[in-house]
């Protein structure tokens, strides 16, 4: 096999045989590919496509790239959730403690920030001390200890989706079906659970921008889950403007702190709620989405969710007392705040352009070897369908570095369409259900 001839095929919208998908990702893994001829074929993945026996060979090369993990010896449901991602989504922050705290086991493998969208490595590592690279025997001891834990990749799970993961965040070849459906599958194959719970985003701040694409991402999504026979479901999501009001590793996970403390924006607390409620139900703690709300809103009003996220944090090696005081968190020196040209409504966001602005602020990376600033972001003061005054706050950069402040400050500045008229009709914050 020549990996230039692959290139070629997809280029020329070609399908290849499994074999062929198996021996590329393999020799990729192993080093035998350089990066710039994967990047060639994941750029040619993007324009064609790829069939579903293609993607199907494609997650389960990559899946089995690594170990696959058992934890049929801990009596639980095992049970995780992924998002597509997006603008200050910060959900698996809120959600894993309170199923944790609920009873069910929740080995949660995450990702980094991929392009403009967030990663809950990356939030979570603002918290100072915290380990998110355990071994595989610590992950364990971890998640049997305290019913979560929350890891990224090691080298034994799913190598070869660590290594592209890291490669598309760069070269432009994120908004792909077929790679994002591998990526995430293989991730949450290799965790050892019984069902999977996906947010899948659509609209300005997503990669999937209308809700035809992102409902046939869902569909691949849950067949291919179902295929490797777990219970899978997934909700279509709103990402035409920020969730929550923030977008920035330290301030999300400050918010987090906040909604497992009974308060915070009220979009990422019902958002949460409906996450978690899906997971006890797959997991088969409850027998109705209902009686699973309440149990996650309990679980929050009781203390315990919180109580539960202060004990990963502890066993995972990070600072407990963020939890009592979010203070503790790295903070920006410096802020720009971003006030409205005229009077009217927020008739539309640019969410796109605020995740970027983020990016560029030291929130995300351009670069596979660039450093995250774990103190920098947004902070948000308007949705769609608000009210506004000229000269009113629409939202705040928080930055370290002023030569970073004047493209961030365009991009947020052109974000927001302000219109006399208030709109219509504002996004739901879920559109449907798939796999139910």
């Amino acid at each position: 096999m020549r990996a230039v001839d692959l290139i070629r095929r997809k280029r020329d919208s070609g399908e290849l045989t499994r074999e062929e998908i198996e021996q590329l990702i393999a020799a990729y893994t192993a080093g035998g590919i350089p990066d710039y001829q994967m990047s060639a074929w994941l750029m040619a993945v993007v324009l064609r496509g790829m069939t579903r026996p293609e993607i199907a060979a494609l997650t389960e090369a990559m899946l089995h790239s690594g170990s696959v993990l058992d934890f049929s010896y801990l009596p639980s449901r095992k049970v995780d959730k992924h998002s597509t991602g997006g603008v200050g989504d910060k959900t698996s922050l809120v959600i894993a403690p309170i199923v944790a705290a609920g009873g069910l086991k929740v080995p949660m493998i995450s990702g980094r920030g991929l392009g403009h969208s967030g990663g809950t490595l990356d939030k979570l590592e603002s918290i100072p001390g915290f380990n998110v690279n355990l071994p595989l025997d610590e992950f364990r001891r971890v998640l049997a200890t305290c019913g979560c834990s929350l890891i990224g990749q090691t080298a034994e799970i799913a190598p070869a989706d660590k290594k592209i993961y890291a490669l598309r965040d760069v070269t432009g070849t994120v908004e792909s079906p077929a790679l994002i459906c591998a990526s995430i599958m293989s991730k949450k194959l290799a965790e050892g659970i019984d069902a999977l719970v996906l947010d899948v985003k659509t609209g300005s701040g997503a990669f999937m921008k209308n809700i035809e694409d992102a409902a046939n991402l869902a569909e691949l999504l849950v067949e291919t889950g179902k295929r490797m026979g777990k219970k899978v479901v997934a909700l279509i999501t709103d990402m035409n403007q920020p969730l929550g009001c923030t977008a920035g590793n330290a301030m999300e996970v400050a918010e987090c702190i906040e909604v497992l403390g009974g308060a915070g924006p009220t979009d990422l607390r019902e958002l949460c709620l409906e996450l978690a409620a899906w997971m006890f139900l797959l997991g088969e703690r409850v027998k109705t989405l209902d009686e699973g709300k309440k149990l996650s809103a309990d679980l929050i009003a009781s203390g315990l969710a919180r109580e539960k996220f202060r004990e990963i944090v502890g066993l995972q090696g990070g600072d407990v007392g963020v939890v009592d005081d979010p203070g503790r968190l790295a903070r920006a020196k410096h802020s720009f705040v971003v006030t409205s040209p005229l009077a009217g409504y927020i008739a539309s966001i640019q969410c796109e352009q605020l995740g970027v602005a983020g990016v560029v602020l030291g929130g995300g990376r351009e670069k596979k070897e660039d450093k995250i600033d774990p103190a920098v972001g947004l902070e948000f003061h308007k949705r769609i369908g608000d009210a506004v005054e000229r000269g009113e706050p629409l939202c705040a950069l928080h930055y370290n570095a002023d030569t970073r402040l004047v493209e961030a400050r365009s991009l947020a500045e052109t974000a927001y369409r302000i219109e006399p008229e208030k709109p219509k009709t504002v996004p739901p914050l879920i559109y449907r259900v798939i796999g139910a």
